[in-house]
């Protein structure tokens, strides 16, 4: 990943439809830890089924969610909401902020030693990825699979 090209790397998309799951209300990146736990203890309740890889899903959910709150939390302004549902094969994670003029936008061109490659990281972890507008908010979501 080098940040070179986003092409539609974060397309304007809307995620399918997702059941009941789990959501916070952030205001600090210092919530991110709770969330972080919190996230772990769900994905491993609700895993489509036990085996080695599941630890390596449950680290790319949280990894992915994380990237996604701290984003909102560092550009998009306002109240940032993050949650995760269950569709019948992913998790469906979405965080929304109050930044609705401006999209997701990769890094390009910058040295890979100054960060700011979490949403080329997130694309590659997830099955399908996108944002859209709702009302007052910005939305970003992923999905990534649940074992």
């Amino acid at each position: 990943m080098t940040g070179r090209g986003t092409g539609s790397v974060w397309p304007s998309a809307t995620p399918p439809a997702a059941g009941d799951g789990q959501s916070w209300e952030l205001s600090d990146v210092a919530q991110l830890p709770h969330v972080r736990a919190e996230v772990r203890r769900h994905a491993a309740s609700t895993a489509l089924r036990a085996d080695p890889t599941g630890e390596d899903l449950r680290d790319q959910l949280v990894l992915a969610l994380d990237e996604m709150a701290s984003n909102a939390l560092r550009h998009g302004g306002g109240a940032v909401r993050a949650g995760v549902r269950l569709t019948p094969e992913s998790y469906l994670i979405e965080v929304t902020d109050a930044a609705t003029s401006s999209p997701p936008t990769p890094a390009v061109g910058r040295d890979p030693s100054e960060g700011g490659l979490g949403l080329y990281l997130i694309a590659e972890l997830a099955t399908a990825h996108g944002w859209y507008r709702r009302s007052d908010v910005k939305v970003v979501w992923a999905l990534l699979p649940r074992g």
